[in-house]
């Protein structure tokens, strides 16, 4: 058994310290987490306490879950201290944590990405704005906690957008910089692959589904919901993100020294004219992976360790269907209320992740976002679709709402 700390306190998390546990590993997490504190050790720590943690506690692994630590560089300072970390350093994380970066470095090394140019002059911004065509993308060029990319219908919209961007702060500093891009039409996947420098081992695939509410309709969040297996990607499709886009980037960040270890995340879209790049993350995405890490039937811990080294990996899944659907707050993802108490969590008998909860004396109640995922599996994606909807009933909440759709299109 050895001792691991998560770094991080959300749903994503939440599964990855589920899964070490169930490997039977002590887990430790740097938040907390009302529902891990019941097989794990939580403590609310800073980054820069991580290090001290790990070597005063006999941590074995550090595998550091959220973006911005990455981003940051918590992995270099533990690598440093001596204490073994599974997650990309502060250079490679670049990837996520600048959107003019990883699309600068799509057009270095010719990856197959949407029409873009970048700035950081407003006046400049508008006036090439107004020359394109709607719809369109605009990206914040920095860490916006899955909410810095705005797709708008008309270039009206966009105008104000762009305003809101970069003269009034809408994504703090994240929006001072900014990425205009062309509107990709296809079908999105999430490409997720374990990266050992220029070695990669692609995951199962997931599609997760961006919009607030059903048919795709309101505000683009964090996530609202996720499934596998996809019908409409196939293994062909793979091979081309892994051969086109995936690989290419890895090669070209090792060329660049900054070779990449850890999980690297390809957003990517299906178009006609081939499979293109959306976005790059630089670990598991949220809520894909919860999904994931419960079909992996392989060590997780064996996984990050063999990364690290250099070793091969093997990656074994279940072949059953696997849905998660997200319970938000009421007016995520613009704002939400805190405080609401959650019932009927104890009724529940799949998997529930915790993504945005918190523990007030003997009740478990929202705090903000994103705050459940609740998780089912069945031999069909139907099977698991009807099981995941039958059990979020159970949850009683006035102040949390879900997609009822969630993996539908599929069935």
């Amino acid at each position: 058994m050895a001792k691991v700390l998560v770094v991080g306190s959300g749903g994503r998390e939440h599964a990855i310290a589920y899964k070490f546990h169930k490997e039977g590993h002590e887990v430790h997490m740097a938040g907390v987490n009302p529902a891990v504190e019941k097989f794990g050790v939580c403590v609310a720590l800073t980054e820069d306490q991580i290090p001290g943690y790990a070597k005063t506690n006999g941590i074995d692994l550090v595998f550091v879950g959220p973006e911005v630590p990455l981003v940051n560089g918590l992995v270099d300072e533990l690598q440093k201290e001596g204490v073994r970390a599974f997650g990309p350093s502060e250079l490679a994380a670049q990837l996520e944590g600048s959107k003019v970066f990883s699309k600068m470095m799509m057009r270095k090394y010719n990856i197959p990405t949407a029409k873009y140019e970048s700035f950081n002059d407003y006046e400049q911004a508008k006036e090439y704005l107004s020359k394109q065509k709607a719809p369109i993308v605009l990206k914040a060029d920095g860490l916006a906690a899955g909410k810095g990319v705005i797709i708008a219908n008309t270039l009206e919209e966009a105008q104000a957008e762009l305003k809101e961007m970069m003269c009034n702060a809408k994504f703090n500093k994240a929006g001072s910089s900014v990425v205009i891009e062309e509107f990709l039409q296809g079908e999105e996947f999430s490409l997720m692959c374990f990266v050992s420098d220029r070695k990669i081992y692609p995951m199962e695939i997931a599609q997760d589904h961006k919009r607030a509410f059903d048919n795709d309709e309101g505000l683009n969040t964090g996530g609202m919901g996720a499934y596998l297996p996809l019908k409409k990607i196939t293994q062909e499709d793979i091979d081309e993100g892994v051969r086109n886009v995936v690989q290419p980037m890895v090669d070209a960040m090792s060329d660049e020294g900054m070779p990449f270890y850890g999980i690297l995340y390809a957003g990517l879209m299906k178009c006609h004219d081939g499979v293109k790049t959306i976005e790059f993350n630089v670990r598991f995405g949220d809520p894909e992976s919860e999904i994931l890490l419960l079909s992996l039937e392989s060590s997780l811990y064996e996984i990050a360790n063999n990364i690290i080294d250099g070793k091969e990996v093997e990656l074994k899944w279940s072949k059953d269907a696997f849905i998660g659907v997200v319970m938000a707050a009421k007016g995520y993802p613009e704002h939400s209320e805190k405080g609401a108490v959650i019932q009927g969590l104890d009724k529940v008998s799949t998997p529930v992740f915790h993504m945005g909860t918190k523990r007030v004396g003997d009740d478990i109640v929202i705090n903000g976002g994103r705050v459940l995922l609740v998780c089912a599996q069945g031999k069909s994606l139907q099977e698991a679709y009807e099981k995941v909807y039958n059990e979020i009933v159970k949850i009683e909440c006035e102040e949390l709402f879900y997609r009822k759709d969630i993996g539908h299109l599929s069935l």
